[in-house]
This record gives C-alpha cells, sequence and structure tokens, in this order.
C-alpha cells in the first residue's frame, strides 16, 4: 500500500505509481479491482496511473488484466550496465555453476542494499524469489556478508548502523557484536557461509571480489540445498572454486 494517495502532482502520486508496478510485478498481472482493493485506492486513481504508465510503454494491457511492460527491460539494462562487473563476471559464473551444479550469483551494493545483477541456474537448482535485479539483507547472505567483511571499517560501521538486522529464519544474524565477529572470520578466511539464515534449508558460500588496492567491487556466491551441499564439498571444495572465481573476476575487472 502506498504511504501516501495520489493528490494530483506530489511525491504520492509516484509512490501509488511504484506501488501499482510492485502489485503487477508480485501478482504477474492484475486487474484494476484487484489492485484498487489490495493497495486501498479507488479505480479511478488506479485507472488513471494505468492509463498513464501504458502511454509510455510500461504497463500493456491483456483483456481485463494489466502487465508490466517491456519497456522497463530497457530501464534494466541501462542500469545494469553502468556496472561494467556484469560483462566480466558473467561466463566466470556460468563455468563455476556448470563445475559445482547449483545455482550462482554476482551482488553489488547500492544503498546499503545487496542487488543481484547477474544470476546463473542450473537445471536441479532450488527455486527461490532470487533473480536478477532482488534486493537482499547484507547481513542475511553469503554474497552480502563476504561483501561487508571486506569494506574499509569505516564504510561498514557506517552500514551496519542503517541494517536492519531482522531475522529472516532462526539462524540470521541479529546481535550486531555477533554479526561482527562473523565478518572478522569471513575475512580470516576469504570466504562467507550462510547457514540457513535466509531461507530454511538453504546454504550457500560467498566470496568478494577486489579491484586495485583490495577495494571491494561486489560479491559471488553459490547456493543450494543443505541435502547436497555438506562435508568437505560444501566447506573445502565449493569454497576454494568460489574464491578463485571471485579472484579472476577482480583480476579481469581490474585490467580488461
Amino acid at each position: 500500500m502506498p504511504k501516501t494517495h495520489d493528490d494530483g502532482g506530489t511525491v504520492g502520486a509516484t509512490e501509488t505509481s511504484f506501488a501499482i508496478l510492485s502489485h503487477l510485478r508480485e501478482h504477474s498481472g492484475a486487474t484494476v479491482t484487484a489492485i484498487a482493493t489490495a493497495l486501498s485506492l479507488s479505480k479511478s486513481t488506479v485507472y488513471n496511473h494505468l492509463r498513464t504508465l501504458g502511454r509510455l510503454g510500461y504497463v500493456v494491457k491483456e483483456d481485463k488484466t494489466y502487465h508490466l511492460g517491456l519497456q522497463f527491460l530497457d530501464l534494466g539494462n541501462a542500469a545494469r550496465d553502468r556496472h561494467d562487473l556484469y560483462e566480466v563476471a558473467k561466463a566466470e559464473i556460468d563455468d563455476l555453476v556448470s563445475s559445482i551444479g547449483e545455482h550462482g550469483y554476482v551482488m553489488v551494493e547500492e544503498m546499503g542494499r545487496g542487488v543481484y545483477i547477474y544470476q546463473s541456474k542450473t537445471a536441479r537448482g532450488i527455486q527461490t524469489d532470487s533473480h536478477i535485479g532482488t534486493t537482499v539483507d547484507l547481513h542475511a547472505t553469503a554474497v552480502g556478508k563476504a561483501y561487508l567483511a571486506y569494506l574499509p571499517e569505516d564504510r561498514r560501521s557506517q552500514l551496519l548502523n542503517e541494517l536492519d538486522l531482522a531475522p529472516r529464519t532462526e539462524s540470521t544474524y541479529t546481535d550486531r557484536s555477533r554479526l561482527e565477529a562473523e565478518l572478522r572470520a569471513v575475512r580470516r578466511q576469504g570466504v562467507a557461509f550462510n547457514n540457513e539464515e535466509r531461507f530454511v534449508g538453504l546454504c550457500a558460500v560467498g566470496a568478494p571480489v577486489l579491484g586495485p588496492d583490495d577495494e571491494v567491487l561486489a560479491a559471488i556466491s553459490i547456493s543450494g540445498p543443505t541435502t547436497r551441499l555438506t562435508g568437505d564439498r560444501y566447506r573445502s571444495d565449493i569454497p576454494e572454486k568460489v574464491r578463485e572465481t571471485a579472484r579472476i573476476i577482480g583480476i579481469r575487472a581490474t585490467y580488461s
């Protein structure tokens, strides 16, 4: 539900448009009535926003149902293209995923949240809500913890001050001191582990992508079910591959 209702041209109108777009994304399309009911808006308000968005190409109508338009692909590609790392990392992550047989991700940080700019899937991988463009909590993911651990101390402290250490599962780090201890361990190991901290039954291994002077540019991860990521494979074999892939991406990003 938007924070404020449309009052004819204020920021509230923008919030309403984005609330409608978010609803369309989450429900793979919706009717005017369904949107109005879900967001506690009048049908006329919803219709006016959809008509404007449709004229701009951001919404399309099929029968009585509205869907996101392909115009968003142009915006999404432009946003991702700001990160040269995407083109550098894509092939390396694909190779890593092919060798391990689990899903792989590339994450950058924006406004205190992790954003997946690339995802490589396998046929047997576990389907979650993660996809390109998904924002994730830095404290509850392997990629997020890998990224935090290698930030300069002042920037890391700033982000930790801003983070809402909300629990995603019973295993999520919600205590600041425990999280900081975990980040120190990540720094020593060169990899981060996610032990069912975002989804029950799912774990992951992440590593930072470092640029010149060990500046952290991004982080990558491999994730899979706890039934397959176990023992030496989880604690030794996969971490070694993830670390090496992150190192190669960092080198290519620096010198390509």
